[in-house]
């Protein structure tokens, strides 16, 4: 189980670098746009894959705890997420602060939501 924890956040690192490095090239710096969609998608593939663990009986526990705990946990960044809102705050940005912080917890729940409705209509 270390191991399949290991390997998906191993590739869940890898998936969120990635991208940060995409986004870094086609979006203006002045929002942590990146870490924001990522968080968002990380929440919605974290309802799919609870929601297809209840729905599927051909996802055994190593597989969910492989995407949900490894992969997602690896490709989530709110440790990330914490220290941008801080920066924000620091630097006095409380506009910015209130629509990355309250953006990332109410779209993320909804994209959990989102994701485990998908599940039950798949």
């Amino acid at each position: 189980m270390i191991l399949l924890v290991g390997l998906g956040g191993f590739l869940g690192s890898i998936a969120r670098y990635g991208m940060g490095l995409g986004f870094s090239r086609i979006l203006p710096l002045n929002f942590p746009y990146s870490t924001f969609i990522v968080n968002v998608l990380g929440c919605l593939l974290i309802g799919i894959f609870f929601g297809l663990a209840e729905k599927s009986e051909w996802m055994n526990e190593e597989l969910r705890i492989f995407l949900t705990i490894g992969f997602c946990g690896g490709f989530t960044t709110f440790s990330t997420f914490a220290y941008e809102n801080l920066s924000m705050l620091n630097n006095q940005n409380y506009i910015g602060f209130f629509l990355y912080s309250a953006g990332s917890f109410l779209l993320g729940l909804l994209a959990v939501y989102g994701g485990l409705t998908l599940t039950k209509i798949i």
